[in-house]
């Protein structure tokens, strides 16, 4: 904005014939690819990525990432602080943040949204995420026979002690012991607020949420498209520049792209796999396209709570009898990079070779200890979504596992996502299953708490060890970032004995936008930052 003023100044006086520089959009639309969410569009009961780009776009919390290298920025907060090394925080609100009704943002929505996240009958995903706030023992239960006919007992209380109002833009966290990562992790989604009308009806607010972020709502065709407009009365750095964005669902992502590509909808964040080999998607978008690695990764979910996968000796055989170097080389171009840990490279923590010899190929070394296991699956399945490109590379792990071990191995693809995270979730699988994890925030914490630690909100296949929940126990209650973060890699570096999942490749995105769009930022979380987003 400033070169266009200058420009205009010079020309007011004469000093140039130049015409001034077209002014940046301000308005416009666009389209882009998506996913129906597996739930309602509630902050702290969502977990996969569908839900989570409607709702970063609808609520702004404490702090945002930085798109470019995701360092915490304040966001709703104007500060937070604390006096006694990491134990209490104080958060101070900035003033004049409104919701998308109108109502003022207040320190009592997030309280009331942290307490009601954690409340376990209130069955929220994310309601582990509070676990280190002082008093959430008392408002959480265990269900003491998961799919049987008992119920899950009352918690103790409704309201954790760790949190307190202080006044209208003023609220305090004390924590169960101090920790000064958790500045960090409340610009995750599942520390958003709710306003008040929230909890006169947390079923429709869900089907049409009310935020406080940079979009509201502007309608929801369910397995059809979302709509979100711009909320001019945003108080956020992040103001977007369209006005109006549409997320449209594909169950095809083959059929995504040529939309892309004949200019019917304007941006597809992961390409179908097709489009890798022999960089084809670069021929047909030369001038708008991204290959970027992006803090993500992918695994194998395995069901522990089933014979023969209950035994680490059949996990540890499954995953050295995987050839990722061969597979990420002929089903990704080499766009993948194959793991050997459970942490992605991009983060503060990342250690490299942490797993080991149970992740490196192997074939004669798995099947001996796979043989040597007593109680074993007859056969092997990965089950996937298959409204996106994920068949070639399960056919790829099959083979290389049946070949490997000698035991059959079949992909079992389910029609969409949502359908395959709701079997996932209910434990109604009966094999593996795909299982991707894009970062919440940028530390090693964020890949082991919530996927492994015991009853977390991602921990797929219900992986529980006692001593490796002590070790995490630790790292989450000391104070320096560096110690906390030592104690974390301890914690990893327990992993290959256990084997609670299998590390496959790290992620590295392709993605692709129509000629309509002229400003395009891919964040460090593999997202389109929309607040940047201009069009022609």
């Amino acid at each position: 904005m400033a070169v266009g003023l200058t420009a205009v100044a010079l020309a007011a006086a004469g000093c140039t014939s130049e015409p001034a520089p077209p002014a940046t959009p301000t308005d416009g639309s666009f389209i882009m690819s998506w996913t129906e969410p597996q739930n309602k569009l509630i902050p702290a009961a969502t977990s996969e990525t569908g839900g989570g780009v409607v709702i970063d776009a609808l609520f702004t919390g404490l702090t945002n990432y930085a798109a470019t290298d995701a360092k915490t920025e304040m966001a709703n907060a104007d500060s937070i602080t604390s006096a006694d090394g990491g134990t209490t925080w104080t958060v101070k609100l900035k003033s004049g943040w409104k919701w998308h009704d109108g109502t003022p943002v207040t320190a009592k929505n997030y309280v009331d949204a942290w307490n009601y996240a954690a409340y376990t009958p209130n069955g929220m995903i994310n309601g582990t995420f509070f676990g280190d706030i002082k008093g959430y023992g008392d408002v959480t239960s265990v269900d003491p026979d998961e799919d049987g006919p008992k119920e899950a007992p009352k918690p103790a209380k409704d309201k954790m002690d760790g949190l307190k109002v202080v006044d209208d833009t003023t609220f305090e966290v004390t924590l169960s012991g101090p920790s000064n990562l958790w500045p960090i992790k409340v610009g995750y989604s599942a520390f958003m607020p709710l306003p008040d009308v929230f909890f006169t009806n947390p079923d429709a607010f869900g089907a049409n949420p009310i935020g406080n972020g940079p979009f509201k709502m502007n309608g929801w065709t369910k397995n059809t498209e979302l709509k979100v407009t711009r909320f001019d009365e945003y108080q956020g750095a992040d103001k977007p520049k369209v006005k109006d964005v549409t997320f449209r669902v594909y169950s095809d992502d083959a059929a995504s792209y040529e939309d892309v590509k004949n200019g019917t909808i304007d941006f597809q964040q992961q390409i179908p796999q097709a489009k890798i080999i022999g960089d084809l998607y670069k021929a047909d978008f030369p001038s708008a396209n991204s290959n970027k690695p992006v803090s993500s990764s992918s695994f194998l979910a395995m069901p522990t709570w089933l014979p023969g996968y209950n035994d680490p000796k059949v996990r540890q055989a499954i995953s050295m009898a995987i050839d990722r170097k061969l597979i990420v080389e002929k089903i990704f171009n080499n766009t993948r990079i194959p793991m050997n840990g459970w942490v992605n490279p991009n983060m503060a923590g990342y250690k490299d070779g942490s797993c080991g010899e149970y992740c490196t190929f192997d074939a004669a070394k798995a099947k001996a200890l796979f043989d040597s296991a007593t109680t074993k699956p007859a056969e092997l399945s990965i089950a996937y979504n298959g409204d996106a490109s994920h068949k070639p590379w399960v056919d790829a792990v099959c083979n290389s596992i049946q070949t490997a071990l000698g035991v059959p191995c079949v992909g079992k693809p389910f029609p969409t996502f949502g359908e395959f995270r709701t079997l996932v979730t209910t434990q109604k699988m009966t094999g593996m299953s795909r299982a991707g994890w894009q970062a919440d925030y940028p530390h090693i914490e964020n890949w082991l708490n919530p996927l492994l630690k015991t009853g977390a909100s991602s921990n797929d296949g219900k992986f529980s060890d006692a001593a490796f929940d002590a070790k995490l126990k630790e790292a989450d209650g000391t104070a320096d970032l560096q110690a906390a973060q030592k104690l974390y890699q301890d914690a990893e570096a327990m992993l290959p004995a256990l084997m609670p999942t299998i590390p496959l490749w790290h992620g590295s995105q392709q993605t692709v936008w129509s000629a309509k769009l002229q400003t395009v930022t891919i964040n460090t979380f593999g997202e389109l930052d929309l607040a940047t987003v201009t069009v022609k």
